[in-house]
């Protein structure tokens, strides 16, 4: 079988022709690739600037804009990965490497896009490097197959050496960033504590400077190599001259720096934060720039290299690629351009940076991951090891280590009056800053190759362990997010390799086929994603605005939020509950699922909000706790009811999915008739909610429709137990019936307990109502 691109032309022009054609679709691709890619990498180096707010928004991503461009120039040197870090190009014709090279593209813009979506961020250097493998090993496998060979010469195809080399790297930076980060951030806690501005007084300018010199030293290291318009005989100096450009560099930061600190009352480690945005938005465009146009220049290296040949597209082996080349300037600063630009318009750069800095945030507040047992069993395992090491501690050092780690009372308060307040300090942005570009730069230094992501995450991570951010109430929920972006990370490696497996088998097949079809999922794929994170953006915004009003609201305002809160629910659950009496009737599953899912949704924001409402609670004054007690008794009645609701159609979707016999007559009579009494009950009770009227008739009125429900279910009741008896009825039939019924029993209860509430409150203390009454939405 011939290898490769199958194309029906003989004259070499319009072969050539269809090549070029490829090699223009590798760079649009890569346009898409590097879209995709900056949302994602964004999170390394825009997670401590914005998660400490050390400057507005826009001066972040005016510095970070300015480190993309400068780091897009050092790249050229890092293009070697594409071209011969993983497979050996001498082993593959010009027609496979196309194939390589337009399966790795396709798949990593879906595979990026589809975290992008979710909000997870995950390393783009690993997508790459499985990629690349994946779809050599296609291409290596259907090769050998094809010319009879033996599956044990695939590995001279694949340069095992290195790949090993990269993969072992870019997994062991994950435990070494999180260790170090945990040391130095704790070390840094406990010199400066967090009473940080009266330290820098006196040590302050030399804390900085140590940590600018080692970014300095980050961006010279990390920057020059394989720059493309530094020599190497320049390189080599810097590098011969390590020791006295650091010494160098120290003094000349510490002294500047206590210059503006004693003339200027300037806050060095803003400094420090801002410097280290931009350096690592340099390195990220230096080091991962190859992930996104790396393939497109060595695929149009590639077709250059066949082109002046003359040969065969099949027969032209690429020996070529292991030279090095040095990559245009002008092509580096237009990839450069369009990272920067994407990088303030994606939505998604948001979405993935904010998992990171809520991971981060040194206090409690809405969880997006659930715990597991694995996050649960390493928090007990933590807080044992704790246990022991205070017991090897003296008590007095213990006492004065818990001060320095203890957050400033002020400081709190100021943050609970802030809606919006830093998910941490200066002190741990530049931590993690810090260490990361040393990380990064000694890595390099020594040709190490790792993830920047990775590095940058668990740095992070450890960081916030180490200042406690990650106490006992939020502990299980943060190693829980931390674990599945972990997992995360590990099924990037998988995917990336399966799909590009996947696909470079169809295109090395299927030809130009396979091609049109890949691009056309990938594009309905992208398309698909982004309505999702649309749809999700304006839930999490609707949501957003909620807790923030929630969080920041006054007694009275507060106790108005939760009146209409309670009306909405209500709402719900007699829309739900119709839905449910008639998709039963009709056997309706995929209505009873959406009843499900709708219902379910509404308990998830509930408790949300509920948490919420603990955070307001701490703000209310003393002669507010009674607005408190009563808030909480109707959340509690929101959740009680929301879960009957819940179980009301829970229960009917598994008689139903389970094709179990339908309801008899009397008993779909029965239901419409609860339906219409529930219905009309529920109205009365969002009308008197919504209208802040508790009064005695309401009561009455209430307690005789209340009193008519049941009296039809203690009939129904009767009569079920009656045709069961009889044998008329089956156990799994009385099993729904006798479920529903109760349930709409207890929701009959719940819904005359939040006016009975309401009635008492306004019986004790008149105020409270009157508030209501006087509170404006």
């Amino acid at each position: 079988m011939q290898a490769g691109f199958q194309v029906p032309l003989k004259a070499k022009r319009l072969v050539s022709e269809f090549y070029l054609f490829l090699v223009v679709l590798l760079f649009i691709l890569a346009v898409s690739d590097l879209m995709v890619g900056v949302s994602n990498d964004a999170v390394n180096f825009l997670n401590s600037a914005i998660g400490s707010k050390v400057a507005p928004r826009h001066i972040i991503m005016i510095v970070a804009s300015i480190g993309i461009i400068v780091g897009a120039t050092f790249s050229s040197g890092m293009m070697e990965v594409a071209r011969k870090g993983i497979f050996v190009p001498d082993n593959f014709a010009f027609a496979e490497i196309m194939v390589i090279f337009l399966a790795v593209m396709i798949t990593d813009i879906i595979l990026l896009d589809f975290f992008n979506t979710f909000g997870m961020p995950t390393s783009t250097t690993v997508s790459i490097v499985f990629e690349l493998l994946g779809a050599a090993c296609a291409v290596a496998l259907f090769k050998t197959l094809s010319e009879g060979g033996s599956l044990g010469t695939i590995v001279e195809y694949i340069n095992i050496s290195q790949a090993l080399t990269i993969i072992a790297g870019i997994f062991l930076s994950v435990l070494v960033a999180f260790s170090v980060g945990v040391l130095v951030q704790y070390l840094s806690r406990a010199l400066l504590s967090f009473q940080y501005e009266r330290r820098l007084k006196g040590i302050g300018a030399l804390w900085a400077g140590l940590a600018l010199t080692a970014i300095g030293y980050f961006i010279l290291i990390k920057g020059l190599k394989g720059a493309s318009f530094v020599s190497d005989a320049a390189y080599a100096y810097v590098r011969e001259h390590s020791v006295l450009i650091l010494v160098l560099s120290f003094v000349v930061w510490s002294a500047l720096l206590q210059l503006l600190l004693t003339l200027f009352k300037i806050n060095v480690l803003r400094l420090v934060v801002l410097f280290g945005t931009f350096a690592l938005a340099m390195a990220f465009a230096g080091n991962d720039l190859v992930n996104f146009i790396g393939v497109p220049i060595a695929g149009f290296e590639s077709f250059l290299l066949w082109q002046n040949s003359g040969r065969d597209a099949t027969d032209f082996t690429m020996e070529a690629l292991n030279q090095p080349v040095r990559t245009s300037t002008i092509l580096l600063l237009l990839a450069g351009l369009i990272m920067v630009v994407t990088l303030w318009l994606s939505k998604k750069a948001r979405t993935v940076t904010e998992t990171e800095v809520n991971l981060g945030r040194q206090d409690e507040g809405a969880e997006r991951f659930a715990p597991n047992a694995l996050a649960r069993w390493l928090v007990r395992a933590a807080l044992s090891g704790s246990r022991l090491l205070q017991a090897a501690i003296p008590q007095n050092w213990l006492t004065a280590l818990d001060k320095r780690f203890r957050p400033l009372r002020q400081a709190m308060e100021r943050n609970d009056r802030d809606s919006n307040p830093p998910a941490f300090d200066l002190v741990r942005a530049s931590v993690n800053l810090t260490v990361a570009s040393i990380l990064i730069s000694f890595a390099t230094s020594v040709k190490l190759p790792l993830s920047t992501t990775y590095v940058s995450f668990m740095v992070a991570m450890g960081a916030s362990l180490a200042d406690r951010a990650w106490g006992r109430d939020s502990a299980s929920y943060r190693v829980a997010g931390v674990l599945n972006v972990i997992t995360g990370w590990l099924f990037t490696a998988l995917i990336a390799f399966g799909c590009a497996f996947l696909f470079a088998a169809l295109v090395y097949y299927f030809s130009i086929w396979a091609v049109a079809a890949l691009l056309l999922l990938a594009t309905g794929l992208i398309i698909r994603t982004f309505w999702l994170h649309k749809s999700r953006e304006r839930e999490n915004a609707a949501e957003r605005s909620s807790l923030q009003a929630a969080e920041t609201t006054g007694g009275a305002a507060l106790l108005h939020e939760t009146s209409d809160a309670a009306a909405a629910s209500l709402v719900a659950v007699r829309k739900a509950y119709t839905e449910v009496v008639a998709a039963l009737e009709g056997e309706d599953r995929r209505q009873l699922r959406r009843v499900r899912q709708d219902v379910a949704a509404l308990r998830k924001q509930n408790d949300r909000l509920q948490r919420s409402l603990y955070r307001s609670l701490q703000r209310l004054r003393d002669r507010e706790s009674s607005d408190g007690r009563l808030l909480l008794l109707i959340y509690e009645l929101e959740q009680d009811l929301l879960l009957n609701a819940t179980l009301v159609a829970e229960h009917s979707l598994d008689h139903v999915d389970n094709a179990h016999l339908p309801l008899q007559e009397f008993q779909v009579a029965t239901l419409a008739r609860l339906q219409q009494l529930i219905a009309s009950y529920l109205s009365f009770i969002i009308d008197q909610l919504q209208a802040k009227e508790f009064g005695a008739a309401a009561l009455d009125k209430l307690a005789s429709d209340k009193q008519r429900i049941f009296a039809v279910i203690e009939d129904a009741i009767a009569q079920q137990v009656s045709g069961l008896q009889n044998g008329q009825i089956s156990a799994r039939n009385s099993k729904l019936f006798f479920a529903l019924l109760l349930k709409t029993k207890n929701l009959t209860a719940i819904g005359a307990r939040f006016v009975k509430i309401l009635h008492r409150a306004r019986e004790d203390s008149p105020r409270l109502l009157l508030k209501m009454e006087n509170t404006g939405v």
